[in-house]
């Protein structure tokens, strides 16, 4: 199931995509102009936004210029404007698909099928599994030793980011721009909050993690396949001594 954030002042219109994209499966956020849409998004971590571009109080490539430096996702643009003009300006905006208004609902579901196969996880893998915990990215849903787990909107887009690049590290700034705005790349408390957050719920021992690696001052590192830890591999003799935990 993937999340959609829609952005349309047209009250009527706005309900009716609700009401559709809700009975194709979809999850739905709303927002009626630019700056709750940019709120929005950096809160709610949506797969794909619908952009309309004549907004009351932002244009739609003002919306588009506040998303891209740090949302990864596809855009697909919702207009009356039908000019050849409006539409490249759209996409060298970043938008990643143009829909002119009237549209065909059918043809909107399609157009937002597509973008969402697109957009595949650096890994190529949509489903990572490790030893103890399996993380669908496609359909947002993780498990611990196939037990569902439940993760908040923030802890989701923080994993994600992680999994989506396997044994590499991912800097603090990027993670704190992609999951919480440009606005936040200085608050590396929240980082260190929100992983041990996800330590507790997915690590066997979140005071030695396995999988969510900290590289002090630098960023994080998911690791899908790690060592066993020593004290399994020397049942008999004394358990030796080790780091007791990360930030």
């Amino acid at each position: 199931m993937s999340r959609v954030l829609v952005v349309d002042d047209d009250v009527q219109l706005l309900r009716a995509l609700r009401i559709t994209l809700r009975a194709a499966g979809h999850e739905v956020v709303t927002a009626p102009d630019g700056t709750t849409a940019l709120r929005e998004a950096a809160a709610s971590h949506p797969d794909v936004v619908v952009l309309d571009l004549g907004l009351p109080d932002l244009d739609g490539t003002e919306v588009l210029a506040g998303l891209r430096p740090w949302f990864t996702g596809p855009v697909l643009v919702l207009s009356a404007r039908a000019d050849s003009r409006d539409k490249v300006d759209a996409l060298d905006a970043g938008a990643d698909d143009y829909v002119v208004k009237p549209f065909d609902m059918d043809e909107l579901l399609a157009r937002l099928r597509a973008a969402v196969r697109r957009r595949v996880p650096e890994g190529g893998d949509p489903v990572v599994i490790t030893e103890h915990f399996t993380v669908d990215l496609a359909a947002r849903q993780v498990t611990v030793d196939g037990v569902p787990v439940r993760l908040t909107p923030t802890e989701w887009a923080l994993l994600s980011e992680l999994v989506r690049a396997p044994g590499r590290l991912v800097g603090q700034k990027q993670l704190l721009q992609s999951v919480w705005g440009p606005a936040y790349e200085t608050e590396t408390n929240y980082l260190r909050v929100y992983l041990a957050q996800l330590r507790r719920k997915l690590e066997p021992d979140p005071s030695t993690p396995r999988y969510l690696h900290t590289e002090p001052g630098m960023g994080y590192r998911f690791v899908k396949d790690p060592p066993a830890p020593r004290h399994s591999q020397a049942r008999s003799g004394p358990l030796q001594e080790g780091r007791t935990g990360e930030d």
